[in-house]
């Protein structure tokens, strides 16, 4: 039997005839079943979800799935902090420790933080349907990739350095650069501010020490290294050597009235390099003595002992000399 058509009872025939509904009524019975069915729907989703609170089934399992990232990038963020504290600790301890014993210069925080700033790099993350949480934590890791990589070049520098530890004692500039013979120097301007001996009523940073000495006076290298330049000029410094020492440290000896060195010369400590002399900007006959230390002039009254024996000094030079060769 249909379900739009129905038996009636007919009192004047006495049967039962089959009674067939309109097309109209047809849709308009199935149209009346939709919407309760709709409304029956609707109300069970606004008491499930406005009135008890409750999710969707799916919605429920997407939350559940997203919890569980989300306490994921906790824990690697959580890691990724005392990692980072760890690698800052070592990244300190290299600038404080390792690169400042043997001269090194620290390692900028521009380079450590190049490479991850201007393009966006992580654009690709968004086409993903990356979070900001994802793209966060995936710039962390990349910034520690680099600094960790940085950070092992440095300690190997350092490693390699330290194998040469041996000869940082005979490479700083640590005696005077003529024989402190005494009454045959004085020192004639210290370092620091001064008036200029030649531009009178000028006051300037003196960034060396004087050694007014007779002309021709011997001028020794104060450590063991390597001559960087030799340089003949008419002024300023004159006639001037600077010698690398490594680990840091330079020395320049200026105003020499002879070199007896070249560039890329190897020297020991003691080693005649020229003699006093009154080239370039000069007054009378002077040496004038700097010690540069990871490229900033300082005293280098620090660095020596004149009240050393003469004849303690003469060993030295022998012993210099006899290396040399």
């Amino acid at each position: 039997m249909s379900r739009f058509s129905k038996y009636v009872y007919n009192a004047e025939t006495l049967l039962y005839e089959k009674k067939e509904d309109s097309k109209a009524v047809r849709i308009a019975k199935v149209a009346g079943f939709a919407l309760c069915v709709a409304a029956v729907v609707v109300l069970n989703f606004f008491l499930y979800t406005r009135v008890l609170g409750l999710d969707l089934p799916k919605t429920a399992h997407l939350k559940k799935k997203n919890a569980e990232w989300q306490a994921k990038f906790e824990v690697l963020n959580h890691n990724l902090d005392i990692a980072e504290k760890i690698l800052g600790d070592i990244e300190q301890r290299d600038d404080d420790v390792y690169r400042s014993i043997f001269g090194l210069e620290e390692i900028p925080q521009e380079v450590k933080q190049a490479g991850f700033g201007g393009v966006n790099r992580y654009a690709y993350l968004d086409d993903l349907g990356g979070s900001a949480y994802l793209k966060s934590t995936v710039k962390r890791l990349d910034v520690m990739t680099k600094r960790s990589y940085l950070q092992s070049n440095a300690l190997d520098e350092v490693s390699t350095v330290s194998k040469q530890a041996g000869n940082l004692i005979s490479c700083v500039p640590a005696v005077a650069p003529i024989k402190p013979e005494p009454g045959k120097y004085r020192i004639s301007s210290p370092f620091g501010r001064r008036g200029d001996p030649v531009y009178r009523g000028k006051v300037a940073f003196h960034e060396g020490l004087d050694f007014a000495t007779y002309l021709g006076n011997p001028v020794y290298a104060t450590g063991d290294g390597v001559v960087e330049r030799v340089r003949y000029q008419f002024f300023g410094y004159g006639n001037e050597v600077i010698i690398d020492h490594g680990f840091g440290y330079k020395t320049r000896y200026a105003h020499l009235n002879s070199i007896d060195v070249v560039k890329g010369q190897a020297l020991k400590r003691g080693q005649k390099i020229g003699g006093v002399g009154s080239t370039g900007k000069s007054t009378g006959p002077h040496l004038h003595y700097e010690v540069i230390y990871k490229g900033k002039q300082i005293n280098p009254g620090s660095f020596m002992d004149l009240s050393i024996k003469p004849e303690e000094y003469d060993s030295m030079v022998h012993t210099a000399q006899e290396d040399g060769h």
